[in-house]
C-alpha cells in the first residue's frame, strides 16, 4: 500500500504557513514504514527539533483505478478515518528554501498515525463532517470538510491520471488551520463527528 497526501488543502492552513492558495492539489507520499496503527506511541526523531502534527480525514481506496472520471471517483473509497501527518518542520523549511523535496520532512518512520476506519456510509454528508485534534485537553485544531478546496472525488481524480490507486492505499486529504509543535510527553486526541478515533502519546 502506498500514503498519499494532499498539501495545503484548506485555505487557512495555508495562509499560516506563507504559503499560496493552490488552483490544482498539491500531492507528495509517504512510505508504508510510516504508518502507525492502533494507537501506538508517536517517538520523537532525533534529527528534528521542531516535529508539527496535522490532523486529516483519511480516505481508503477499495479498488484499483488510473485515470479516474471525478463522477465515478466516489466508487474508489468505502471508509474513512483520521490521520495524523507529522511533519518536521525544520527541514521542511530548509528543503523548501533550497527548492529540493519534503521527503525527509515528512516521510520518515512512524510520521502517520491513523485511526481504525469507518464505511462512508456511515456519515450521512461527507461534506460537513467535524473533526478536531486535543492535545493535553487543549483544543488545537477543528476542521469541518466543508472547507475543503478540492473535494475527495477532485483529489482522486487528480491523483490517478498520474499514478495507478491500488485496493489498500489511504489518502490524507489536508489538514486545517491550527498546526503546531508537539512535544515529549504530550497526549493527542482526536475526534471524527464526535467520536474518538485517536488516542496515543508522544514519547
Amino acid at each position: 500500500m502506498k500514503i498519499i497526501a494532499i498539501g495545503r488543502n484548506y485555505a487557512e492552513h495555508a495562509k499560516e504557513l506563507n504559503n499560496p492558495v493552490p488552483t490544482t492539489p498539491v500531492i507528495f507520499m509517504k512510505p508504508d514504514t510510516a504508518l502507525l496503527k492502533d494507537n501506538k506511541p508517536f517517538y520523537l526523531p532525533d534529527f528534528s527539533d521542531d516535529v508539527h502534527y496535522e490532523l486529516e480525514v483519511v480516505l481508503k481506496v477499495c479498488k484499483e483505478g488510473k485515470h479516474i472520471a471525478e463522477k465515478f471517483a466516489a466508487n474508489y473509497y468505502d471508509e474513512i478515518g483520521l490521520g495524523i501527518d507529522f511533519t518536521a518542520r525544520d527541514i521542511q523549511t530548509k528543503h523548501k528554501e533550497k527548492g529540493l523535496p519534503w521527503e525527509l520532512a515528512k516521510g520518515f518512520d512512524s510520521s502517520a498515525p491513523v485511526s481504525l476506519f469507518s464505511p462512508k456510509s456511515d456519515f450521512e454528508d461527507l461534506y460537513k463532517l467535524n473533526f478536531e485534534l486535543k492535545i493535553n485537553n487543549e483544543l488545537r485544531q477543528k476542521g469541518n470538510t466543508n472547507d475543503l478546496l478540492f473535494s475527495f472525488e477532485k483529489i482522486i481524480s487528480f491523483v490517478s491520471q498520474y499514478i495507478t490507486l491500488k485496493k489498500g492505499d489511504l489518502i490524507f486529504t489536508g489538514t486545517p488551520a491550527g498546526v503546531g509543535k508537539v512535544n515529549q510527553g504530550d497526549k493527542l486526541e482526536a475526534w471524527l463527528e464526535g467520536k474518538q478515533l485517536l488516542n496515543f502519546d508522544v514519547k
